[in-house]
């Protein structure tokens, strides 16, 4: 009975181990950004943080549904601050888990259409290592599609504050 019970405790403490090792891809600094193209594309960048606090800096077409070209002359459409929703938060770690963002290429794109928006991924790691992804089109993967459009909509499901 004894040999028993220290097997399953051995086997408790191993998988205790293997848990906190898994755990340590944890991100402390997700960033978003998406640039203009030559359209209503909506430019902004997002910035959200370990404890679900973010930055949400919306320059264009990121409330209006048309394009107009005087959009441009418009003053950009404000800082805003928020917290992500703690389902969404979650999501978007699963997303970039997904992913394997440390192993992504780097750049992602072909540069021969001259019109497309460019779409920049940069995570900084608990460990203090750091990642950068530039997709230029948008189109480097399935699940890089998905999470660009994931940060597409917290841009209108979550509750955004301005500051400026």
């Amino acid at each position: 009975m004894k040999y028993i019970l220290s097997f399953c405790a051995m086997i408790f403490l191993f998988s205790c181990n293997s848990q906190k090792a898994n755990s340590g891809s944890k991100y402390s600094v997700i960033e978003y950004e998406a640039t203009p193209c030559f359209g209503s594309c909506p430019i902004f960048k997002m910035t959200i943080n370990a404890d679900r606090t973010a930055v949400f800096e919306a320059e264009h077409f990121n409330f209006s549904k048309g394009f107009s070209k005087g959009e441009f002359d418009k003053p950009r459409e404000g800082t805003f601050k928020g917290t992500i929703k703690e389902e969404d938060y979650k999501k978007l770690v699963a997303l970039l888990d997904g992913l394997d963002v440390k192993n992504l290429n780097e750049k992602y794109g072909e540069r021969n259409v001259t019109d497309l928006p460019t779409s920049h991924l940069r995570v900084n790691f608990e460990d203090g290592s750091t990642k950068h992804v530039e997709d230029y089109g948008k189109r480097g993967s399935e699940k890089l599609a998905e999470l660009y459009k994931f940060f597409e909509d917290l841009r209108n499901n979550q509750q955004w504050t301005k500051v400026n």
